[in-house]
């Protein structure tokens, strides 16, 4: 591995013009083919064997033309104090505003409030439905203009009116300002690191091109492949960040070369070749995690996953070519400032160098050797307080965001608000019962026996009479619970309907299903659950495969799976806090609490992994290439830091400001992976990479890097040291008393 990647990185260095034009050419071909493609339409959202998907896939068979995934728009009425909406002006007014609406080419029906008995009790409130032939994404602008006109003059009137429903949902506001501060942010880091414009704009500008093609590629492919907003958000969140560390990593070892007096295309293979393996195996680890999304079993997840191991890998690709053939344009400018003068004050003066061990030790050395002299009471403490952030997520709460979850200056959350006050709060969560009478000798009896038992069920507000479809052997029951969409309650009421229905088709031979957007969300959390274990056991088990192979050891492996289980519980105890129960959640926007997105959890555990093997290879690879020639344990941990610390604890504050850009977002979901992922990155570097895993090596000494002969002899040797580089040049220049001194700091 080694050896290929270092020639890979001299002949990128050699011919840099041809790598360069390679990649702009592709970046070009990615942007005409995002800007020539069809613009995408709603991204469908299915849960493959759940009953809440076979209920709707059978709703679209049986009833065919209602448009059962078209855009629903709910304008709710309020009459002024005193008033109601029974009285004759507000009638008046009501039925204008439907009249209005059912003059749209898109609308397929809109429901009179007051002949379909949808007036609350006290008659104050009152609501209109309209039902459209197309997604509320792919509805027209005129649409949705008609159905804001309709309530501005039903307002002017007097009466309180806000709209909800689908069809004026629109793509989120990406949060650009946010991202901006956070690529500003990174941009600083760069620079304080690496101490030169020109070293830390070469990560930017590579980071930048990486996520323009892997971007503009899901855009061109966004129609034909069905690819949401979402993805995209994700690929250019998990690009932006990976793509600037690995460039990062490469750059910086390409400076450490440069220091040891190699020439520049030297100093450019052999950074690819050492620093380069580390950034395959480390990509490798994030692909794997993103990519194994797909054993949950949601289309729209393993989507997401796939586009974005599909940018890891182009940011993958960008490392390893692009910044050798940009090393070379920069010539020696990649130099620290203050090192340039340094170097030539001492030409001049003919003063020799300071070696490492005269030179004052820094930061990472010192923490280091802190560790290594108390690793028992590092270890405490970093997995005691990682385990008290832990706690909040053994109450976490599953759900899928909806109107609920709206900021309150929004016209659906207010519409929301005005349905929980007139006629409920389980109102805005409605169970759609689906029975299947097909096989059975009386569907009218069959559903009069499901409508009867629901009733007598807790938590129920109202069940509508059975509706049945031309043909007469399906039928459609609407059911009021008490409880609001996400509560607990709620779930169990669905689970007592389907309990009743397995009943009911062994007495009747009708089939019973719940479905509806509620029971699409539980469903949805419960596929996700059930998916958890599985897919940790499949992710984590690849890359302990992986990590043995790069580490020839079981413990180091098997440490780093262990640390990295306690930063994602950290991280969602601590997502549970802010967005669940909205501890300092003001301090990033979080207006209203609720459950926590369900596909949360088991996101997190992907991307948080991928992340966190990162930090893994770049910090212990260094620690292995110092013990493997020649160091003992501790100064191996020691060398260790004082190469790789501070680029892995800069790479880290960037992949945090990249990900923290992406709370000022507007959507809910976005904000939410954006702070679980930043977070997620501050306690896996700093406290588990940085504390507790050399605490952790340096407790088990040699034991750390053992492995059975048998096992040894089996495995491929990779050379991600870069050991097969290494000259006797190299090995003469060594000084075996330099890390001993930094151990005694």
């Amino acid at each position: 591995m080694a050896t290929f990647l270092y020639k890979l990185g001299r002949l990128a260095f050699r011919r840099r013009h041809f790598v360069a034009l390679i990649w702009v050419a592709l970046l070009t071909l990615a942007g005409v083919g995002a800007a020539s493609a069809p613009s995408a339409g709603a991204t469908s959202f299915s849960i493959p064997g759940t009953e809440a998907q076979k209920a709707f896939d059978l709703l679209e068979q049986r009833f065919p033309g209602a448009s059962a995934d078209g855009g629903t728009g709910r304008i709710v009425f309020k009459a002024p104090e005193g008033e109601k909406m029974t009285d004759a002006g507000n009638k008046a007014t009501v039925a204008k505003s439907v009249k209005e609406l059912s003059d749209g080419s898109e609308v397929v029906s809109v429901t009179d409030p007051f002949t379909t008995n949808a007036v609350s009790k006290d008659g104050t409130v009152a609501y209109t439905s309209v039902k459209y032939d197309a997604p509320g994404m792919e509805l027209k602008d005129t649409t949705r203009d008609a159905l804001e006109a309709a309530a501005d003059e039903a307002r002017a009137t007097g009466l309180t009116v806000d709209v909800g429903g689908d069809a004026l949902q629109a793509a989120a506001e990406p949060g650009a300002i946010g991202e901006v501060v956070g690529l500003a942010i990174a941009a600083l880091v760069l620079v304080l690191t690496l101490g030169s414009l020109v070293a830390a704009g070469l990560p930017l500008l590579t980071a930048v091109i990486g996520v323009g093609i892997g971007v503009s590629t899901i855009t061109a492919l966004a129609n034909a492949l069905d690819l949401g907003d979402t993805t995209s958000t994700l690929a250019l969140m998990i690009g932006l960040a990976v793509g600037i560390d690995y460039a990062l990593f490469i750059v910086s070892r390409y400076r450490g070369e440069l220091a040891e007096g190699r020439d520049r295309e030297e100093a450019a293979g052999r950074a690819t070749g050492t620093a380069g393996s580390a950034v395959v195996f480390a990509g490798l680890t994030v692909v794997i995690a993103l990519a194994g999304l797909s054993v949950v079993g949601v289309p729209m997840l393993t989507k997401m996953g796939l586009a974005a191991a599909g940018t890891v890998v182009v940011a993958v690709l960008i490392a390893l070519t692009m910044i050798p053939a940009l090393l070379g344009y920069a010539g020696r400018k990649v130099r620290p400032t203050g090192e340039k003068r340094k170097r030539r004050g001492g030409e001049k003066s003919g003063a020799p160098e300071k070696s490492a061990a005269q030179a004052k030790p820094g930061m990472g050395t010192r923490w280091a050797s802190f560790v290594v002299r108390r690793p028992v009471a590092v270890l405490l403490l970093g997995v005691v307080g990682l385990g008290a952030i832990a706690v909040p997520a053994t109450q976490l709460e599953l759900g899928l965001p909806d109107d609920g979850s709206q900021p309150t200056s929004t016209t659906q959350r207010r519409a929301y608000d005005l349905l929980s006050e007139g006629f409920g709060p389980g109102f805005n969560g409605p169970l759609m019962i689906v029975v299947d009478a097909k096989d059975s000798d009386d569907p009218k009896a069959a559903a009069t026996t499901v409508t009867d038992g629901i009733k007598g069920l807790k938590d129920v507000v109202t069940v509508t009479p059975a509706a049945f479809n031309k043909t007469g052997d399906t039928a459609t029951i609407t059911v009021i619970p008490d409880s609001k969409p996400s509560s607990v309650q709620t779930e169990d009421l669905v689970h007592s309907i389907r309990d009743q229905g397995t009943d009911i088709t062994s007495d009747t031979g009708a089939r019973v299903l719940v479905t509806g957007t509620t029971a699409m969300n539980i469903d949805f959390s419960q596929k996700l659950t059930d998916a958890l274990i599985p897919y940790l056991a499949l992710v984590v088990g690849l890359a302990f495969l992986l990590l043995i192979v790069i580490f020839r050891s079981i413990l180091v492996p098997l440490k780093a799976a262990l640390g990295f289980l306690l930063s994602v519980l950290a991280a969602l105890g601590a997502v549970v806090a802010v967005f669940q129960w909205g501890w300092l959640g003001g301090l990033i926007g979080v207006e209203e609490t609720g459950p926590i997105m369900s596909m949360m959890p088991i996101f997190m555990v992907g991307v948080v992994f991928g992340l966190a093997m990162d930090y893994e290879v770049f910090l212990v690879t260094r620690m292995r290439e110092a013990y493997v020639h020649g160091e003992s344990p501790s100064q191996a941990i020691v060398t260790g830091f004082r190469h790789s610390a501070r680029v892995v604890a800069a790479a880290a504050v960037i992949m945090m400001a990249v990900f923290g850009g992406f709370i000022s977002s507007s959507e809910s979901m976005i904000k939410m992976i954006g702070f679980g992922l930043a977070i997620a990155v501050f306690f896996d570097a700093f406290v588990v990479r940085m504390a507790i895993v050399p605490a952790v090596l340096a407790l088990l000494g040699k034991k750390a890097w053992w492995l059975p002969k048998w096992l040894d002899r089996a495995l491929p040797n990779v050379d991600v040291e870069g050991e097969s580089l290494r000259t006797p040049d190299d090995v003469k220049d060594a000084d075996p008393d330099e890390d001993r001194e930094l151990v005694r700091v």
